[in-house]
């Protein structure tokens, strides 16, 4: 296979391309989950469910355990591509995957002595199901050195920017993770071959994603060796990344846990139920900012003008793929929650909806300089970052929650958003050159930008009849799509967007006829 040109890393069609697979991969399992989730609860019952649902989290979260080796991985590799350095990327990706597989066993040897705790005392599974699930999380255990190594061999392909192969192990991998129990039940109802197959799925997984390495890398499996000097850089931007990814879920979710302590239980549903509806459209920004790390590491080294476009337009493209969600979210608030869990919940969760909804216009693009800057080497900034808001954030929640109740909760996830984009967004311009971005004009476009999507919303979220509310989104999303091709798309991004029209979708339709 041809090997890719550093140029060729940061062309603007294969990132696109690699966006939409990054957006498939990431969004067919949730299609998926829909149709499976209801038949495991059936055919293994709602205890059993719940510890398979333990255990999807755990596999989930593994990676806020790898010290943030694999990203910094990624980060290194990507750099050397950049320069055209591909033979010396070999040892940084063989001591990586050494490091993550020592860390890994360590993984297996704490969770397998930790959990007879977890079983019986924190997770109070019933006595019935603790032998079975014991014997579950000791297989568990036995793939994290896999899990590890999967997240390094994943970050080879994507500094190579083959998200192409990315996806193609991912939704066979997420899709057997469903899939797989499913195939157990006409067999057993037991809880150690579901976790067996699980972790079968996962070697599979590994298998696959180190045949895509040597088929992007054909003399990788010729290079085996470790680096000393790799080592240090590293543990140190991994250290820095693993505080933000241990913070930023932590501040996402906390709170729960304060509107649980400080109203009821009652209030936890009012208010979780909305957020988890809303934080279903993370899958964008992680999308977009998946396929741009790399490049951004890449094009830093090659031409830091490149890096400001990029940046540019990773910023407008996630803003302009959440904003008619958002806005379909906060005016079809009430009525959505009323359809799907009735009038009470609609009563106590559309303003936490619209609110929440409205912070995750916010969250998207602020992916994209959290994503620049770690890119850049400097992980321990947006670190930082995230220690300072921690306390700031826990302490306008417990204020807040006094005061509005799980409104107030909600309020405070938004205000620290906001701030969060505010600081992150003042510290791009440090990581790029000053002619690349035309700051004054950037700042007052953006400012008319946001200013008019957030009095949108406000107009989206007033009560209104749903005839009114038909109409003003008909308005409000032709409104968008006129002021996005005419006003905010340049010359350049609307022909390519023509030409991709003509060659992906007219031609088909007219291979069809």
């Amino acid at each position: 296979m041809p090997e890719s040109t550093p140029n060729d890393l940061t062309s603007g069609r294969l990132l696109a391309r690699n966006t939409i697979f990054n957006f498939v991969g990431q969004a067919a399992p949730l299609l998926l989950a829909l149709i499976a989730i209801p038949l495991l609860i059936d055919g293994l019952g709602t205890d059993r469910f719940g510890v398979l649902t333990l255990t999807w989290i755990i596999i989930a979260y593994f990676g806020l355990f790898d010290l943030g080796l694999s990203r910094s991985m990624t980060k290194l590799v990507a750099e050397k591509l950049g320069t055209g350095q591909e033979q010396e990327t070999y040892p940084i990706i063989w001591t990586t995957l050494f490091l993550l597989l020592l860390l890994g066993l360590v993984g297996t040897a704490v969770v397998s002595l930790l959990s007879p705790l977890l079983v019986r005392d924190v997770l109070k599974i019933p006595e019935a199901l603790q032998s079975e699930t014991l014997r579950a999380f000791y297989l568990l255990a036995l793939s994290i050195p896999v899990v590890f190594s999967t997240f390094c061999l994943r970050g080879v392909l994507e500094a190579q920017q083959r998200f192409g192969l990315v996806t193609a192990v991912r939704i066979p991998t997420v899709s057997l993770t469903l899939l797989g129990p499913l195939l157990v039940l006409p067999f057993s109802r037991s809880l150690v071959p579901v976790m067996a197959v699980l972790v079968m799925v996962r070697l599979l997984a590994w298998l696959a994603s180190l045949l895509c390495c040597f088929r992007v890398m054909p003399t990788l499996y010729k290079e085996m060796a470790l680096q000393r000097t790799a080592i240090g850089p590293l543990f140190r931007l991994g250290g820095w990344m693993t505080v933000s990814n241990v913070l930023w879920p932590l501040m996402m979710y906390v709170d729960r846990l304060f509107v649980g302590s400080l109203i009821s239980i009652t209030a936890v549903a009012y208010y979780s139920t909305p957020q988890e509806m809303v934080t279903k459209l993370w899958f964008i920004p992680t999308a977009v900012i998946g396929v741009l790390f790399p490049a951004f590491v890449t094009s830093l080294v090659q031409d830091p003008g490149r890096t400001a476009l990029l940046f540019g337009r990773g910023v407008k493209y996630t803003f302009l793929a959440l904003f008619p969600l958002v806005l379909l979210v906060v005016t079809l608030a009430n009525e959505g929650l009323d359809l799907w869990l009735g009038a009470e919940f609609a009563q106590n969760s559309t303003l936490v909806l619209q609110l929440l909804a409205v912070g995750m216009l916010f969250f998207g693009p602020t992916q994209i300089p959290l994503g620049l800057i770690q890119g850049a080497g400097r992980p321990d900034l947006a670190a930082k970052v995230h220690l300072v808001e921690l306390p700031l954030y826990l302490l306008a929640l417990w204020w807040l929650l006094g005061i509005f109740g799980i409104e107030g909760a909600a309020i405070a996830w938004v205000v620290r958003l906001v701030a969060d984009a505010l600081v992150l967004f003042a510290m791009v311009p440090r990581f790029l050159p000053n002619t690349a971005l035309n700051r004054r004009t950037t700042l007052r476009r953006t400012a008319i930008i946001m200013g008019v999507s957030l009095l949108t919303l406000v107009l989206a979220a007033l009560p209104a009849g749903l005839v009114v509310k038909g109409v003003f989104l008909s308005l409000a999303l032709s409104a968008y799509v006129l002021a996005t091709w005419f006003l905010i798309l340049t010359p350049a991004e609307r022909t390519a967007g023509l030409e991709y029209l003509k060659l992906n979708v007219i031609s088909t339709g007219r291979d069809k006829l």
